[in-house]
């Protein structure tokens, strides 16, 4: 095979990327490296993968003895069995050395030294030649044949799937974090604002502000979030949207709260806390996001007793979420916030009102305020008003709106008794 027939990977603009994670750590190449090493009684086995400068880089080697190289070990590739094997210069079963005189102008060959060998080239579905996938033996060994060539070859083909998996997942991050990055100066988040209205008397008492991205209807928000936090980029979205948000509660009618959402993590970091003393805005409402368990709650504590002076304190999805009986009592909210899983059919469910009417009697003994979300009926909006529930937020007062929008509703806008 000639060299103008291979496809190779082409690194004119850029080296080759680092491997991802979770193609470095495969402990599903491991395994195949190793039954490979047992099946053909041989020393070693690795992957290579070809880079730049015409090099080619160890990537998975799995052997019991004490090698010389290990992964990320490069060389130029002419100095390796598997390049000339490719250019078809030498086979791919290698029973003994001396039986190709071409070895002998490799300098592993007596530094390994090299015994038995076999190999095959890693192709991906393009038909790229990514690397190769290889398994040797510091001694010749003549039993070795083409059945378990046609072996090797089935486990390179596993290795090869698992190789393109993870880097379709790896350009997909990439991806996402082109997405994110463009997000992050804020011109292209828009604020929407859903409001929120007292049970009692239907007068509206807030609004919870939502970031919207674009491609809305391909993309909602939280997939947005999810790509900012798989690509490290969660805080710099978080405080995007904070920024965002904060622009517009200066046109949230007087008396009526302005929530603005954050993760555990976006707290921790200090930036809220900062964001808001420069802010200088008045009745704001922090939001606590998250269904991860907090690894260190006295400090997360400790931040949020440093956001009080700047805000009131309420924490989402009460009944289904991350914080316990004791964490609520802990963190002091102002107002729970709870799931709207617990209001679908509140009326037709008594274990629903057995739970709603627990938590009012939780918010009440703790002085704060209790908000159903995800009202969508008169006969969910009617049964939380008769369980004692304070406030309601659901597409029967209002879905999320533009920011004028929702401030002709707050001045305009009462729910109907």
């Amino acid at each position: 095979m000639g060299n103008a027939a291979l496809q190779l990977p082409t690194f004119a603009d850029a080296p080759a990327r680092p491997l991802a994670d979770e193609l470095v750590h495969d402990e599903g190449i491991e395994r195949i490296l190793s039954t490979v090493r047992g099946h053909l009684g041989l020393d070693i086995a690795f992957v290579s993968r070809y880079v730049e400068g015409e090099q080619r880089e160890l990537t998975h080697v799995s052997s019991d003895l004490d090698l010389p190289m290990g992964a990320g070990f490069r060389e130029d590739r002419e100095d390796s069995y598997c390049w000339h094997i490719l250019e078809g210069r030498l086979p791919e079963l290698i029973n003994d050395p001396a039986d190709y005189p071409f070895t002998k102008n490799l300098a592993i060959t007596d530094m390994l030294p090299v015994g038995c060998h076999v190999n095959t080239p890693l192709r991906l579905s393009d038909g790229t030649v990514w690397g190769s996938f290889c398994a040797l033996g510091r001694k010749p060994d003549r039993t070795v044949n083409d059945r378990d060539l046609t072996i090797l070859k089935s486990f390179a083909g596993l290795v090869g799937e698992r190789i393109e998996e993870a880097m379709r997942s790896d350009m997909e991050l990439a991806a996402a974090r082109t997405r994110i990055e463009a997000m992050l100066d804020g011109q292209a988040v828009t604020m929407f604002q859903q409001p929120i209205h007292a049970l009692g008397d239907g007068k509206p008492v807030g609004v919870e502000c939502l970031a919207r991205f674009p491609d809305l209807t391909k993309r909602g928000p939280q997939a947005w979030f999810d790509d900012a936090q798989a690509t490290g980029l969660g805080l710099e979205l978080e405080m995007t949207a904070v920024r965002c948000a904060l622009e517009t509660v200066g046109q949230v009618p007087e008396g009526i709260y302005a929530a603005i959402n954050a993760s555990p993590a976006t707290i921790l970091s200090g930036e809220l806390r900062r964001a808001l003393e420069d802010a200088e805005a008045a009745n704001i409402v922090i939001e606590i996001t998250e269904h991860q368990a907090v690894d260190d709650f006295t400090a997360l504590s400790r931040e949020i007793s440093a956001l009080k002076p700047f805000a009131r304190i309420a924490i989402d999805d009460v009944g289904t979420g991350y914080a316990g009986l004791r964490h609520l009592i802990e963190l002091k909210p102002d107002i729970l916030k709870m799931d709207m899983t617990l209001t679908r059919d509140v009326h037709k469910d008594p274990a629903r009102r057995a739970i709603t009417a627990a938590m009012v009697q939780f918010s009440g003994d703790i002085g704060c305020k209790l908000v159903a979300e995800g009202i969508e009926t008169v006969e969910e909006r009617e049964m939380m008003r008769e369980l004692g529930v304070d406030y309601g937020q659901g597409y029967l007062f209002a879905r999320p709106l533009p920011v004028i929008a929702a401030q002709q509703h707050l001045l305009g806008v009462t729910m109907e008794k």
